[in-house]
């Protein structure tokens, strides 16, 4: 080898370490935008509603938190009560297509409440009928004023006359248990997020043959997409007697497959499929404004992950059979309110 040989070598050493290096430099900028972007859209795609400017002072106490063993803890660990409400809206054309029907404007056709113990390793879900028969306060409304009192209304109608914020107070009245914090997930995103995690899987102790919900399966375990297991959420005729109490169970059953589902799927080794999980669950939320936030929903998630699916209890508000109506129920006291009590 000649010295020009070797000498254009060496010079051509720094050209390609250049190379690579904005090569390098171009890939690590754009896998910052790119994270910024999803960072951005992700958290641009959450709705909240303001609950507590709206309800003010005139509400359940909120707990004074347990002080941690260390005063440096980075997650929440005190226990929290969460309103999770599935909204039947029929708005825009993937909630009209799961939706099955025509009907106009939202309601709530599924609701929980969520308490989580304090240190964030065991949970109650208590599930309240939604044909319960309850005193629904006078609500503020967004348009201003308020809505009337009234009294042997369907509790569900709460959402209908005065949405997120008349559903939190309806639930606080009747139980006395603050709400410190609000979660809403529709139709389409409750689909789409079974189908981001792979689906979910279920078992019936009876055939399901309902012709609302569009579900019929044989008693036994089965794998359900997103679409079928919507409309396992959403069956009540085809099962047992036919009423809420029915479809609550089948609720339940779900909530349990969605956390051993979410357990046992190791978002982390994929980032598309955690992306994908992320854009269902934000894309599909309206939240209190102390949720409206990726950081804030994440700090949630993380202080959850001492909280395994087998310490999770579902239970439903006990309930009796309305006097004045049969196919309405009422609170069953003083079982109702022993159950609120132990939430408190």
């Amino acid at each position: 080898m000649t010295g020009d040989d070797e000498d254009r070598r060496v010079g051509r050493r720094p050209r390609v370490l250049k190379a690579v290096g904005l090569t390098l430099a171009g890939t690590l900028v754009l896998g910052c935008a790119a994270a910024g972007w999803a960072y951005w859209h992700l958290n641009s795609n959450i709705k909240s509603v303001d609950i507590n400017s709206a309800l003010g002072d005139d509400r359940p106490a909120k707990p004074t938190p347990t002080p941690s063993a260390s005063q440096e803890a980075p997650l929440p660990t005190e226990a929290v009560n969460i309103l999770v409400l599935g909204s039947d809206s029929r708005s825009g054309k993937e909630n009209q297509a799961l939706g099955g029907g025509s009907s106009t404007g939202a309601r709530s056709d599924t609701a929980m409440v969520v308490h989580i113990d304090a240190g964030r390793t065991a949970a109650t879900v208590v599930s309240i009928p939604r044909d319960t028969l309850v005193t629904r306060p006078s609500c503020p409304l967004e348009s201003g004023g308020s809505t009337s009192v009234a009294y042997g209304a369907m509790f569900n109608s709460a959402y209908s006359v005065g949405g997120p914020v008349c559903a939190v107070k309806t639930v606080e009245s009747i139980t006395d248990v603050r709400m410190d914090h609000y979660i809403e997930i529709d139709f389409s995103g409750f689909a789409k997020l079974v189908d981001a995690l792979g689906g979910v899987t279920v078992t019936t102790d009876e055939d399901i043959d309902d012709d609302d919900s569009h579900l019929t399966l044989k008693a036994g375990t089965h794998h359900l997409n997103g679409k079928r297991a919507l409309a396992f959420a959403r069956t009540r005729h085809g099962i047992g007697d036919g009423s809420d109490l029915g479809r609550i169970g089948l609720q339940q059953k779900l909530v349990k497959a969605l956390l051993e589902q979410i357990s046992s799927t190791n978002l982390l080794t994929s980032p598309t499929k955690l992306y994908s999980v992320a854009d269902a669950i934000t894309g599909s939320l309206t939240t209190d404004t102390g949720l409206d936030s990726l950081t804030e929903l994440m700090s949630l998630g993380q202080s959850l992950k001492g909280l395994s699916s087998d310490e999770v209890k579902t239970v439903t508000m006990p309930v009796v059979t309305a006097p004045s109506n049969p196919n309405r129920v009422v609170a069953k006291e003083p079982a109702a309110s022993e159950l609120w009590e132990s939430l408190r």
